[in-house]
């Protein structure tokens, strides 16, 4: 049984509300797992962290200084890989928090990667794009010693894209003196990124969403799905679950939500949004609010948002069967507790987004190889290890009884564990 030492230790900076909510999933499987105990104390905080001042010239001329942070989580079983996000609330709470979770990811998906999160306190939406340019450059200047294609590769996250990840590549192959295309990924096609990228984590959720289906013996022909967040993830899992034949009665951004219990034509509103730039007042569905969209009855709810969307308040409202997490964290552990006893299905974060790192991967290896793939063979290979993951899941918890999440996390922390046990503590 894993007991955490009682050594009186004082508050670490990271331990704020998100990181301490994130924490206490690993001390969950810890003890129902038997981890032992110096594993589990090595495991709960971040290897290294760094917090770096960002100072930027103003297209007004004024030079304003931001906050910047890279966390690594851990090394064990290869380089950091992880996101690096441009918002008003990220701290170093978060980032840690963050860097946890692609940990425990990426050892789920077997990918020979640790766990790492990075960020900039800033508000994206108020910058130009030079201005942009310039903080992603100097940011990069300013971690430049904590990455590399063999430390650290750093990829886009909210409020960053395959532009930024231009701009990383292009600072930090300036000041190596030549171009390592596999220092980030994400990046554009024409410069070393990988075909079937930009859709990865959400043919991943979609992929998820059919093997729930599978595994829950839902009977219906046609199940129907509400996505909270109509992003790059909710958009692609809805064309994709459109295209297989399931039907999306609801979808919201950040403005709001429509519904219609008929179904949406997702190609006609994907078209509508291409234009009008959000979803509401759409023909032939009704306008509804974030929260009650969370709240409508069907087969699969799929937030795809921010985080801390399912709660203590929120979580008896729930009404759907099946609930696949497209964000990081959108369900506390009172809700995941809550409806897996109510007998929904949860398909935990670090499996259903895990898309997105996986191709991740095969870009990095199809830089590192410069042999680059067909986007057929990419997604033909991420539904190969998605599925993997998910089987692996779902026959765990058909076995032990755990929720969801904690069988991932015992099947991800498991293969960390081994790892660390046999590579030691130095000295």
């Amino acid at each position: 049984m894993s007991v955490i030492a009682s050594v009186k230790r004082p508050t670490m900076e990271c331990e704020n509300e998100h990181f301490l909510m994130t924490q206490r999933q690993i001390d969950e499987i810890a003890f129902e797992m038997g981890l032992d105990p110096e594993l589990h104390e090595r495991l709960r905080y971040p290897k290294r962290a760094l917090i770096v001042t960002v100072p930027v010239r103003m297209d007004s001329g004024v030079v304003t200084s931001f906050t910047g942070y890279r966390v690594h989580h851990d090394v064990t079983l290869g380089p950091a890989k992880g996101g690096i996000r441009f918002h008003p609330e990220v701290s170093l709470g978060e980032v840690s928090a963050l860097a946890m979770l692609m940990t425990w990811k990426c050892a789920l998906m077997n990918l020979p990667y640790g766990g790492a999160k990075g960020g900039i306190r800033c508000h994206p939406w108020d910058l130009s794009l030079g201005e942009k340019e310039r903080l992603t450059r100097r940011y990069t200047s300013e971690i430049i010693n904590l990455i590399g294609p063999d430390k650290d590769i750093p990829a886009p996250d909210m409020y960053t894209n395959e532009q930024t990840m231009a701009w990383i590549m292009d600072t930090y192959s300036i000041n190596v003196g030549h171009s390592v295309p596999s220092v980030v990924t994400g990046k554009p096609v024409s410069i070393g990124g990988s075909l079937g990228r930009n859709e990865a984590t959400g043919r991943g959720v979609a992929y998820c969403a059919q093997r729930a289906v599978e595994f829950s013996e839902l009977k219906t022909a046609s199940p129907t799905v509400v996505i909270q967040g109509f992003g790059n993830v909710g958009s692609v899992a809805a064309k994709i679950l459109h295209e297989k034949g399931f039907t999306i009665v609801a979808v919201s951004d950040v403005y709001g939500g429509i519904y219609n219990p008929k179904g949406l034509d997702i190609p006609r509103l994907l078209a509508y949004i291409s234009e009008m730039g959000k979803v509401e007042n759409f023909a032939g569905a009704n306008n509804v609010t974030n929260a009650e969209l969370l709240s409508l009855p069907c087969d699969i709810l799929i937030p795809a948002a921010l985080g801390n969307q399912i709660h203590s308040e929120n979580m008896d409202k729930i009404n759907c069967k099946i609930l696949v997490e497209g964000a990081n964290g959108p369900t506390s552990p009172e809700a995941d507790q809550y409806l897996h006893d109510k007998g929904i299905l949860i398909v935990p974060d670090i499996l259903a987004n895990a898309g997105g790192v996986t191709v991740s991967y095969f870009e990095w290896v199809q830089g590192l190889m410069h042999l680059f793939w067909s986007e057929d063979e990419v997604n033909k290979r991420l539904e190969q290890i998605m599925g993997r993951a998910c089987d692996q899941v779902f026959d765990l918890t058909k076995k032990t009884k755990l929720r969801p999440r904690m069988s991932a996390l015992r099947i991800g922390i498991g293969r960390l564990a081994e790892a660390k046990r046999l590579r030691g503590l130095y000295p």
